[in-house]
């Protein structure tokens, strides 16, 4: 079975993934003891994270140490900076990289973020699903999850959950 690339996500109903300035503070009120939304079963399914420099060290400044230690990580960059273990800034072509990836043997990869690397997937045609966790909060501003200016694509409904706190995960994969 082929390794799917799966964008893995939050944005509020209007469609923000963050609000200005990087602003997440959208995601508190789903902050509820016990639930991860599914999170840890996802990713127990996946051994490779590719991320955007900008969300990464957004995630870094947070105090997060080992970001998925246990897994191969790329962190897409313009610019060149050492790799650390599993830890890899890439900036050569993302295709060819996530192609190679989808290659090789192992679980699922994880798109993780952000609204660039995201829409350079899309144009790409790279991002095989998304599951797209919708917070019931309208921000009217922030950074888009889909920008102006993709491609119109058609994709299928696979799954649905939704959750006390209001939050409605949509499970899609892209139509052929």
């Amino acid at each position: 079975m082929a390794r799917k690339l799966i964008l893995y996500i939050s944005s509020t109903l209007d469609g923000f993934i963050a609000g200005p300035n990087d602003d997440l503070s959208f995601l508190e009120p789903m902050a509820k003891e016990g639930e991860d939304y599914g999170y840890a079963d996802f990713v127990s399914g996946i051994d490779t994270v590719i991320i955007g420099r900008r969300t990464y060290d957004w995630v870094m400044a947070q105090g997060v140490e080992g970001y998925h230690a246990d897994k191969e990580v790329y962190v897409i960059t313009r610019s060149e900076k050492s790799s650390e273990g599993k830890l890899t800034y890439y900036s050569g072509d993302l295709a060819q990289l996530v192609v190679g990836l989808k290659q090789e043997s192992g679980k699922d990869i994880y798109c993780d973020g952000g609204a660039q690397l995201v829409k350079s997937l899309l144009e790409a045609s790279l991002i095989d699903e998304i599951i797209l966790s919708v917070v019931p909060v309208i921000l009217g501003d922030g950074i888009r999850l889909f920008p102006e200016g993709i491609d119109s694509k058609n994709l299928e409904l696979i799954g649905t959950k939704s959750y006390s706190t209001g939050m409605v995960q949509l499970h899609y994969r892209f139509k052929q």
